[in-house]
């Protein structure tokens, strides 16, 4: 899927695209049949809200399910990056987001490159983040919402948010996302939040400021996230596990349009479990694992 010159002339401007109804309603549903099973297992890659049994983020998904391999290569998600970039991509990470029907807890303001730069060590922000609805969204199950423009901004300084949620953030301060939302428009458009059917994608960039309140109600949103980064951008530090910040920095070959919908082989290396090597985060552990 190339993009036209209207939609880079917007992306520049906004930092993100959406793209309504971008798969189909039975491509939709391979990939929400699968999620129930991924979300039961007892398994860290599957990390639960404060407080609650219910998945907040299933990290991996792509290693060991057949559904999500398939994704992870879909030319759909994958040829508007490489048209950005220029450049082949690797999958930085992949996750499953549950804001689940009323326990679906807040995503604080951040910026997604904050984490990436801070965490891993990934040298610039040419990585993006394409994310596909796998349940409708509306304003009332806790929609992403983004701050237009904002990516202009580069890279902000952030704080190491450890305790609002399970899930530890580089967040930005309340004065910095007062200024940005004026900045973009204040009530009129200085926060947007793309809505739509499942099978609905959005492509933003890895320095827009975005979050997303709590789902407060008993509808479910389910969304798939690619980060997709610059081979020659990878990553220099494993402070993460494996399944959280990949280090198989191999360019991504993508499948044909209809694959989630027909059977084409993909690779499943953790088919059979996660290898304990995916947990160690010393450069020097390792490299004398792969040495050895």
């Amino acid at each position: 899927m190339k993009l036209s010159k209207t939609q880079l002339e917007q992306f520049e401007r906004d930092g993100y695209l959406f793209f309504p109804s971008l798969f189909t309603p039975e491509e939709t549903k391979s990939l929400n049949d699968a999620v129930p099973a991924l979300y039961a297992r007892r398994e860290a890659y599957n990390v639960r809200e404060k407080g609650s049994d219910a998945v907040r983020t299933n990290f991996a998904a792509h290693m060991y399910s057949e559904p999500f391999a398939k994704l992870a290569r879909h030319p759909r998600m994958i040829e508007p990056v490489e048209s950005l970039f220029g450049e082949k991509l690797y999958m930085h990470q992949f996750k499953i987001n549950g804001k689940m029907a009323f326990e679906g807890d807040v995503w604080q303001w951040h910026q997604d490159y904050g984490t990436w730069k801070n965490d891993d060590l990934m040298p610039t922000e040419r990585a993006m983040n394409i994310a596909i609805f796998l349940d409708d969204v509306n304003e009332f199950n806790g929609p992403l919402m983004f701050i237009p423009g904002s990516h202009k901004k580069g890279v902000i300084d952030a704080k190491h948010d450890l305790t609002t949620t399970s899930y530890p953030l580089w967040t930005v301060d309340n004065a910095l996302i007062s200024q940005l939302v004026d900045r973009a428009g204040g009530a009129q458009g200085g926060i947007v939040s793309p809505k739509g059917p499942a099978g609905s994608m959005i492509l933003f960039h890895s320095c827009l400021v975005h979050a997303s309140g709590s789902n407060l109600s008993p509808f479910n949103r389910v969304s798939v996230y690619l980060s997709l980064c610059a081979v020659s951008n990878h990553i220099r530090r494993h402070k993460r596990p494996e399944y959280i910040a990949h280090r198989d920095f191999t360019a991504i070959e993508c499948l044909p349009d209809d694959c989630l919908l027909r059977d084409y082989p993909v690779d499943l290396p953790w088919r059979n479990g996660v290898p304990a090597s995916a947990s160690i985060t010393s450069t020097e552990l390792i490299d004398a694992a792969v040495a050895a």
